[in-house]
């Protein structure tokens, strides 16, 4: 029925044209994925759901794992890492996270040989001893995989005990069996591998191919794939091998600290010197363009809207940093934290198109304003819808295009506390922001030379996405909300929150 364990060809020799009738079944790590190590995938569930705490359980377990998974069985160091990740974590924080975090990580390391076979069959398969539950999301949802077959995690009230279900984790001969349960009489055409644990489903399949270990390969670009990744979660910026692990543990009391002593100075300081400041304390701020003067008040004038990109909450402070002059910014929800410590003036929008028009139509006959039309902050390189409202309410428009770098810890979040995001934002060790004066929009362009408030709003948002080499797209906060938070990012009034309920900009 298929090719004896000693004689699988590699990758390189199966043809993928003419496969739309087959159905391919696959490993996961190793063969779908270059890496051959899942840690970094259970250490991002450690360290999102459980915080520093469980990360270090986890990377204390994580030697008695490797001992138990080269010198007695595959099996039992699986074991150990589910037991020390999930172990007590909510079943749904654990989905969720498979959901909003995950993906990003896993489609930055697809093997091309391997996706070069997966992609061209009509069926396919995942079949892996990870847990099902951290998988499934991504290999659905991004590699249009039909069927994940994974190691079952025992729950109990909700909760994960860490404790693996019967037959066991999915290794050896429970590869081969869970696949033959799954395909009853059908007999899949093609089996993809990449050790020997996996030759007994291999050799299930009409014909089975090794996947030869490459680390040296380029991982398959983002956009081969079936959808792009455009949103995603969690605050780990990069891929927490053992040694990024420890490295993050260590420095998070460190950075913290950091962080404090950069809020106070962008608080406490005067504006002019908070600049001066910020690069002291290891924060990069560069300037390009040439932006407007203040408007006096005496003369009547009405104020500068700043029409800003929005990448974390932190935009409209980077921008009064830039001009060396605090510039109050209308925001559709803020933490109370982020409120307090802010050195600038913060307005929250209602979402009553009369009553924000209004209060945006005031703020700007007290002088400069500022704004993020987006509506929620995007961490790749797009733009999504501007909201129109802005263009309807002054002609006196500059685009300002914002961009960011952080080496450790994002500065953004949609299932965590917002409160959180300025700190983990200067939890970096050298974060950076770029902010872009666009030229002022012709008057022949505004609302008040007959144009429609959305068009005005779409050529902003591609004169940005031009400058940025962004791309623009149709999606809203709504989009960006229900596919990481599972709700509509809406806030309400603090009686009527209900437990657990994400919220965020």
């Amino acid at each position: 029925m298929g090719s004896t364990t000693e004689t699988f060809p590699t990758i390189d020799s199966c043809l993928s044209t003419n496969r739309e009738n087959d159905t391919v079944v696959a490993d996961m790590d190793g063969t779908l994925l270059i890496g051959r190590s899942s840690f970094l995938y259970f250490a991002l569930v450690a360290f999102e759901i459980g915080g520093i705490l469980r990360l270090l359980f986890l990377l204390l377990l994580t030697p008695l794992a490797g001992l138990l998974y080269y010198f007695v069985s595959e099996s039992a160091g699986i074991r150990v890492l589910i037991f020390a990740t999930f172990a007590g974590m909510r079943v749904s924080d654990i989905e969720s996270v498979a959901r909003a975090v995950l993906p990003k990580f896993y489609a930055s390391d697809v093997h091309p040989e391997s996706w070069r076979v997966f992609s061209a069959c009509g069926k396919r398969c995942v079949l892996t001893a990870n847990p099902r539950i951290m998988v499934e999301a991504f290999s659905k949802d991004f590699l249009a995989a039909d069927l994940v077959l994974g190691t079952e995690v025992e729950t109990w009230g909700g909760r994960a005990t860490g404790v693996v279900k019967g037959p066991g984790v999915l290794v050896g001969k429970n590869k081969a069996e869970a696949m033959k349960a799954a395909f009853r009489e059908r007999v899949p055409e093609i089996g993809l591998g990449d050790r020997h644990t996996d030759f007994p489903f291999m050799n299930l399949c009409k014909e089975g191919y090794i996947v030869p270990p490459k680390p040296e390969v380029k991982a398959v670009t983002i956009d081969k794939l079936p959808k792009p990744i455009i949103f995603h979660d969690g605050r780990l910026v990069q891929k927490p091998s053992p040694f990024m692990a420890l490295l993050t543990i260590l420095w998070i009391p460190v950075g913290f600290l950091l962080a404090c002593l950069r809020i106070a100075a962008g608080s406490l300081l005067p504006m002019p010197l908070v600049y001066y400041a910020f690069w002291a304390l290891g924060v990069r701020v560069t300037v390009k363009g040439t932006p407007p003067p203040p408007v006096k008040k005496s003369s009547g004038q009405s104020g500068v809207l700043f029409i800003c990109s929005h990448r974390t909450l932190l935009d409209p402070i980077f921008l009064s940093t830039a001009l060396g002059r605090p510039i109050p910014a209308v925001t559709y929800s803020v933490s109370r934290l982020s409120e307090i410590i802010s050195p600038i003036k913060t307005v929250r929008l209602s979402r009553d198109r009369a009553k924000d028009a209004a209060m945006i139509k005031k703020l700007l006959q007290e002088g400069d304003l500022a704004i993020c039309p987006e509506g929620t902050t995007c961490r790749e390189p797009f733009l999504l819808r501007f909201s129109s409202l802005f263009a309807e309410l002054t002609d006196e428009l500059v685009p300002v295009a914002m961009v960011n770098r952080m080496s450790m810890f994002h500065g953004t979040t949609a299932r965590g506390w917002k409160g959180m995001d300025p700190f983990y934002f200067f939890m970096n060790p050298s974060p950076a922001y770029e902010v872009t004066f666009l030229n002022k929009l012709p008057n022949e362009l505004t609302c008040g030379a007959g144009k429609s408030s959305h068009e005005v709003a779409n050529y902003i948002q591609r004169v940005i996405a031009a400058t940025l080499s962004y791309e623009c797209t149709t999606f809203t906060r709504k989009d960006k909300y229900r596919a990481l938070a599972g709700n509509d990012g809406i806030v309400v009034e603090k009686s009527r929150i209900k437990p657990n309920q994400a919220m965020g900009c």
